[in-house]
Formats: structure tokens, sequence, C-alpha cells
């Protein structure tokens, strides 16, 4: 049964976007250089986006001073404990009611699966604190989920990926029907659509086990962006194929046969780690623009005008998201947008 809290689309107005600051471990690395570069891309982001809408930094309190040299001084920043600094991901998932009120889902966060190389004592505190901080409601999941693990149109479709929600250091026991259950509870889900895998790099050590947003983007009801690989030498070449197939058979929530848009992926191939997972579909929508991923690649023009006239009337700004890559992740996973209230 869905409960009268739903999750609007990330193309809805934004009250503003939720961030963290890199901090001591894997993102912010050992030595000055790999620190100032993490820094400086995080800052980068964070910088651009307060040009269109207020911006909230959460930074542990050793960094604070480091957050505050680099980030403009339009930007909140919040000190407090962290592992790590994917917001997507350690942050809540906003939600809103039929009466304009927000609420904030806290999902068990547990390293992406508790993998050995994670910590995360400290980022499974961060969706609470920041509910608490805005003074919300927050909703508790059972469910081991993060923000990067779902994608939805504001209508009730939701995008998932099996290796994520049924992954058995996740959601061990967990059936479809469970965690469909518990996407109505907690976000409003009137119709999920199982994608079977993320992309290769994101399933390797230092990924995700496959999180749809690097994979797929739902700019608008009834349209979905698919990341593509084409040159066949990489191995999602058969990924991507396999994803485009499925969603151009699916239908989303309204019953409507989606228009599959497939965003070529960057010409490069691989970096010194080796198959790269660089993607344009993991871009973060803003008030008024959207903040798009470059890798100083053939591909970033075309990639800018598909995004432009997918999200029309928006400023397509782009930043420098290899550093952010080389870390994990990408723009849209250090961010997180809450929704305005009507109230």
């Amino acid at each position: 049964m869905t409960s009268n809290w739903w999750m609007p689309a990330e193309r809805a107005p934004h009250e503003r976007t939720w961030m963290a600051f890199p901090c001591r471990g894997y993102s912010l690395g050992d030595t000055a250089e790999q620190q100032h570069a993490a820094r400086s891309a995080w800052a980068a982001v964070a910088n651009t986006i307060v040009d269109f809408e207020p911006v909230t930094v959460v930074a542990a309190p050793d960094e604070a001073e480091y957050a505050r040299r680099y980030l403009s001084s339009a930007i909140d920043i919040l000190e407090a404990p962290l592992n790590d600094a994917w917001m997507r991901d350690i942050g809540p998932t906003f939600v809103v009611d039929d009466d304009g009120g927000v609420g904030a889902v806290n999902w068990i966060f547990n390293g992406w699966g508790a993998q050995d190389w994670a910590q995360w004592d400290l980022d499974e505190r961060i969706a609470a604190f920041v509910a608490d901080h805005l003074a919300v409601p927050r909703i508790d999941s059972p469910l081991v989920n993060e923000g990067g693990g779902i994608q939805v149109d504001g209508e009730g479709t939701v995008l998932v990926t099996e290796t994520v929600q049924l992954d058995q250091d996740r959601n061990p026991g967990w059936t479809k029907a469970d965690v469909e259950t518990e996407l109505a509870r907690t976000i409003g889900a009137k119709k999920v659509i199982w994608l079977p895998r993320g992309l290769t790099r994101d399933s390797e050590k230092f990924g995700t086990r496959g999180h749809v947003d690097i994979v797929a983007a739902i700019p608008a009801p009834g349209v979905v962006l698919v990341h593509q690989q084409q040159d066949s030498g990489h191995p999602d070449h058969a990924v991507s194929r396999e994803i485009i197939n499925l969603l151009m058979e699916s239908t989303d929530a309204a019953g409507r046969t989606f228009e599959v848009i497939p965003v070529p992926a960057p010409k490069v191939l691989e970096d010194e780690e080796g198959w790269v997972d660089y993607s344009y579909l993991n871009h973060y929508v803003a008030n008024g623009a959207v903040i798009a991923c470059n890798f100083a690649d053939p591909h970033d023009q075309q990639a800018a005008e598909i995004l432009a006239s997918t999200y029309p009337g928006r400023e397509i700004v782009t930043v420098d998201a290899r550093p952010i890559f080389a870390r994990g992740g990408g723009i849209h996973c250090i961010t997180q947008n809450q929704p305005a209230t009507s109230r």
C-alpha cells in the first residue's frame, strides 16, 4: 500500500542541495596532491551549484577549515563526523506529502554492502543528522539502500538494479516483492523497474555493485536517458545494450512505453586502473541548470547537447568529473536535492 510520502523528480524545484566534504580516508587520499585534487573537485561542484540554489556542505570537524578555504562564502557549512563524502548515498532521500511538507527517508547504510575497504560507523548517522537539523519527519527504513540506487520520475516510477537492492550483503533474504513494498511505503513507488546490473567498473572492488544513477536518468515522465557504450571492446557494450533493450520493452507507472534516448559514453575506455565507467548519466539537475560531467573527451559536447534537449530551459554547466570518478563516483553521487516545500 502506497503511503502519502512520495519522492519528487530531481527536476522539481529544490529548497537546497546537500553535499559532504572529503575527509580523511579513501576519497581524500594520502598525499597533499591527492587531497588538493579531491577538495578541488568537490568544491567545483558545490561552487557551481550555489550559483543556482542554496548549498549546505557537511564537513568533518578536522576538515571544516579546508571546506571554508575551498568553498564559496555563499555555501553553508555544518560540522559532523564523517567516514566519506558521498552525500547521495549517506544522506537522506527526501520525500514530500500531499500537503506540501518534506520528510527524510533514513535508509540503512552499510558501506555499499559491507565492503572490506569501507567504513560507515559515522556515515550511517548522517541521514538522521540532516533530518534532525532540518526538523523534518524522519521515515526510518529497514532496507539497506542508497540514494544512488534509485532513480524516479516523480510519478511513482522507480528504477533499481538487482545487484544493489537484492545484494545479499545488503538485504539478505529480501525478495523483489519485499523491496517493492518498502519502496511504496517510503518513496511512493507504484511501478519498480528492475535493471539486471550496473556498469562494469562500478561492480568491481571500489564500486557500489551497480548503482542505477550511473546507468539511467529520467528527465521527464515517459523519457529515459541510458548510458550507451558504443565500443564493442568495452564490457559495458553488452551491459548497456541489455539495459537499453529492457527499457524499450518497459512501461512506466502510467502505462507509457518509454522513449529511450541513448547517451554515448565518453570515447576513452581505460585508465590506469582498468575499464572506466565514465558516464554522462551521473549529472545533477539543479534549479534552472544541469550540472553535467565532462571528461575532456570528444563526446562531451554531444552529451551536453542531449542534456540540453531533454532538460529544456535549463543551463547546461559542465564540471571536470574525472577526479571524482577516480574515487568511485560522479557528480550525482556527491549531491542530494532537498525539494522545495509549499507550506
